[in-house]
């Protein structure tokens, strides 16, 4: 049965040698954009299934394992609550999240008084060099097409940041200290990363937005640049994410105490990855595998948040 370190680096691998793979193909056949991206899609899906159905796999096995050999059967399965905790959450004020959508909101006013201005083939997708590369015809809805999918977006991860705020702070019961710093670092760097995304595409959108409006405001180099800089900053920002959740509370390890366990959630964790529990009112909790949130499906209030705005995009996609 797989640890965790041991899946973690069997993604990891798998992951890298699909990259190197790729990266051979390309420069080797100097394939067509559609192709790479096709290709690409693929690969990332690929991975993302494979390591999906071997989580499940031994996600089986290790429930099976632990009825057989009766796992906790000896322990006092404990719950902790740590009234402190929230005095101590840096998680960043929700109104900061209002000044990205107060620049949408100011694009597509912007936008709707320079209707005139615009071309008669509005771009709707736009390739790796930040060049235009697929357009739909000029109407009232495509010309605000774009910032209001950025408006919606920005809502988004504005309700996911208010809802973590209000999710409960977990705390083990055998290793309160790092549990704590590590739900506390968790909570504030999240916050972080949704303020840094919500800013960095509310600035390639308007670039965007702004481009179409007036051709050449910006030269080439810049066009070229600014799509690289945006998916450079959003790796960066992922990786000090990740390095800086992943390693808090690791040095603060305690000895726990004789014959108390931690409370048993196997049954709100349907498939070791979905959680599904009506008496838990967060709507956001931590992920039981990896770094980050996942939805409590139970919450019907997730559901809006997260798929409500996908669903309106989609319709806009559609009306145009």
């Amino acid at each position: 049965i797989f640890t965790e370190k041991r899946y973690s680096l069997f993604v990891l691998i798998l992951s890298a040698t699909a990259l190197i793979l790729f990266s051979i193909w390309y420069f080797t056949s100097n394939p067509a954009e559609e192709s790479m991206v096709l290709v690409g899609t693929i690969i990332i899906f690929g991975i993302l299934t494979l390591s999906i159905v071997l989580y499940f796999y031994h996600h089986v096995k290790i429930l099976q394992r632990k009825r057989e050999e009766k796992w906790g059967m000896n322990l006092k399965q404990v719950k902790t609550v740590d009234l402190s905790a929230r005095e101590q959450d840096e998680m960043l004020p929700w109104y900061l999240f209002i000044f990205p959508i107060l620049i949408t909101i100011g694009l597509t006013v912007y936008t709707i008084s320079q209707y005139q201005l615009l071309p008669d083939q509005i771009p709707t997708h736009w390739g790796l060099n930040g060049q235009p590369d697929a357009f739909t015809e000029k109407t009232r809805i495509s010309a605000i097409q774009m910032p209001l999918t950025l408006l919606f977006l920005q809502i988004m991860f504005m309700g996911i940041h208010i809802s973590t705020k209000r999710s409960g702070i977990k705390i083990s019961a055998t290793n309160t200290a790092a549990s704590r710093t590590r739900q506390l670092t968790l909570r504030k760097y999240s916050s972080w990363l949704m303020f840094v995304m919500s800013v960095l595409i509310t600035m390639l959108f308007s670039f965007f937005q702004l481009t179409t409006i007036h051709e050449g405001l910006i030269g080439e180099a810049v066009t070229f640049a600014l799509p690289l800089g945006f998916m450079l900053l959003t790796l960066i920002w992922t990786i000090l994410f990740a390095i800086r959740v992943g390693t808090a509370g690791n040095k603060q390890v305690m000895q726990p105490e004789q014959g108390i366990g931690e409370y048993d959630e196997d049954k709100y964790w349907k498939g070791g990855l979905f959680y599904f529990n009506k008496n838990d009112p967060s709507i956001f909790v931590e992920k039981r595998f990896g770094i980050g949130w996942t939805l409590n499906f139970a919450n019907p209030k997730g559901y809006l948040i997260v798929i409500g705005p996908i669903i309106i995009i989609l319709l806009l996609s559609f009306l145009n």
